[in-house]
């Protein structure tokens, strides 16, 4: 007798299957919900209980661009993220390259104490930032968001071009000095070109980072230099909130790191476990 054909799906792998669209969901029910706030008119947008057929309106994302150039918000987002992602990859890969290939005896403490920098509150910096900014007439500046943007992630860019380094043989530099490759050619022509990998995701997530940072686009900037996240915060006024405008205005802002992101996932998720699997 032939034996019942298997099922091609176990208990265990159907249940962790619906677990995860559980959680994949869960984390995109307020983005679906924020995009169908975008569509509604405001009183459509408070109504209780909460509309879900409707009429779609394109006239939040009409005001928003009328009451706020949205593209001038979007530009210096552009400008700040693209220029500080740039500007911290310049610095941290020679820096890493440095304590991945000439080590010293507190290159782990060095290390350890840039990513201690991460875990202190970005209130407790502000009002030294603010007014070193307010005095060097920065303020209002994407030079200013630049600079701290740069400053903010540089930790993070370290240690992922850290460790990227540290995944390449040593034997491949030690070959090219015995052929004679100056620092300069040996960095350049042939380690550069091997991380070139995590250069890229090194940059898209810090990209990301820049493009999503609130805290200080909000404290350190105006009308002049603000970024997509004061044109969000622009809509809450002492009246209230305009929520229908409020979400458009927010999925106006995601909409493009969102597409950028799901195009780049590969490079984000291999930056981010750089070093995990020995």
């Amino acid at each position: 007798m032939t034996s019942a054909p298997k099922s091609s799906m176990t208990p265990m792998l159907a249940l962790r299957t619906c677990v995860a669209w559980f959680f994949t969901l869960l984390l995109f029910f307020p983005l679906g919900w924020l995009a169908l706030m975008a569509f509604k008119t405001e009183l459509q947008a408070i109504s209780v209980p909460p509309l879900l057929i409707f009429s779609p309106t394109m006239e939040n994302f009409h005001e928003v661009q009328e009451r706020s150039d949205y593209l001038s918000y979007a530009w210096n987002s552009v400008i700040t993220s693209v220029a500080s992602t740039v500007i911290g990859l310049a610095l941290a890969t020679p820096a890493a390259y440095s304590m991945a290939f000439f080590k010293s005896k507190r290159t782990k403490d060095i290390l350890m104490w840039m990513l201690s920098t991460k875990m202190m509150p970005a209130v407790g910096a502000l009002v030294p930032i603010y007014v070193m900014a307010q005095y060097s007439g920065l303020l209002d500046s994407r030079t200013a968001l630049i600079i701290v943007f740069t400053m903010s992630n540089l930790p993070i860019m370290v240690w992922m071009m850290y460790s990227n380094f540290k995944d390449i043989p040593s034997e491949i530099l030690e070959a090219s000095r015995m052929d004679g490759a100056t620092l300069y050619q040996e960095f350049r022509h042939v380690l550069m070109p091997l991380a070139m990998g995590g250069l890229a995701s090194t940059g898209l997530l810090c990209l990301v980072l820049s493009w999503n940072e609130a805290f200080w686009a909000l404290n350190l900037s105006a009308a002049k230099s603000g970024t997509l996240a004061t044109l969000i915060a622009s809509y809450s006024s002492p009246e209230g909130l305009f929520w229908a405008k409020l979400s458009a205005a927010s999925l106006m802002a995601i909409a493009p790191i969102v597409v950028f992101g799901w195009f780049s996932q590969k490079q984000l998720i291999q930056g981010l476990t750089f070093g995990a699997v020995k």
